[in-house]
């Protein structure tokens, strides 16, 4: 008896493309190799952007569980506040091996480095039972490296930009587990006309805690031509190493008068 598929399938007309492909298969070696090929493409395309599909839709129903919180501590008048897409939503595919450069992620993040040969992983992994808010977290592994750095570049949303003045300050709090004692810096990159004011810190740590404060009002931002803005999260020198980044927060607060 034949497999019915109802639903989205039927409706986009995809029931009958999958009913085809499945007659063909019963009896595969009857095939051409070229036909085969490109039935195995068109499948692998399909789970694909299924599995896309999929994510998205699990993470969306988290979101609307009634005990759905960010978890994210906001300081007084706040007016901005995200948790980057890797740290909430399933990414597909989950993981990337022998990462290139520049390698993008799901979400809007990109990773750079400087290294000519290297070993290197990232995985998405569910957070463990201590970190609060974020669902997901972003696991490198450094098995060899000859580079001086890693880094994931963040493009910052328009909501980010709506009235940001120098009279603001934009934080970042990250939760990571370092193997080794390896230094991580934060760049605030601000396009505003033909420029880019770049501030650059490094996290301080307590514990698993880090954090950084970008303080508008030292920039010679030109408020009225901003276009764009990203933050760059820079590793320095990792080898032979496993980097946990559990949680990532950006928010943004107007300075205190002095």
């Amino acid at each position: 008896m034949g497999q019915d598929f109802p639903g989205m399938f039927g409706g986009f007309g995809l029931g009958q493309t999958l009913k085809r492909w499945q007659r063909a298969l019963r009896v595969p070696k009857d095939l051409p190799s070229g036909e085969l090929q490109r039935m195995a493409g068109d499948l692998k395309g399909l789970r694909d952007r299924l599995d896309v599909m999929s994510a998205q839709a699990r993470s969306e129903l988290r979101a609307r569980r009634p005990d759905a919180t960010d978890g994210i501590d906001r300081p007084d008048q706040c007016d901005w506040a995200e948790r980057p897409a890797p740290w909430r939503s399933e990414m597909r595919p989950r993981g990337v091996v022998d990462l290139g450069s520049p390698q993008p992620l799901a979400g809007g993040i990109t990773v750079f480095h400087d290294a000519n040969h290297a070993d290197f992983s990232l995985v998405q992994d569910r957070t463990p039972p201590w970190v609060t808010g974020a669902e997901f977290g972003l696991v490198l592994d450094v098995y060899r490296s000859d580079g001086s750095f890693i880094s994931f570049v963040q493009d910052l949303p328009e909501a980010a930009l709506v009235d940001l003045t120098r009279n603001h300050f934009i934080a970042l709090k990250l939760i990571a587990e370092r193997e080794q004692p390896v230094e991580i810096f934060a760049r605030l990159n601000v396009q505003h006309g033909p420029n880019v004011e770049q501030i650059v810190r490094q996290l301080d740590f307590d514990g698993t805690e880090g954090k950084a404060e970008f303080d508008l009002a030292y920039s010679k931002i030109n408020e009225k031509r901003i276009e764009k803005a990203w933050l760059d999260l820079i590793i320095e020198g990792p080898k032979m190493t496993r980097i946990a980044l559990w949680d990532m927060v950006l928010v943004r607060a107007p300075r205190a008068d002095i």
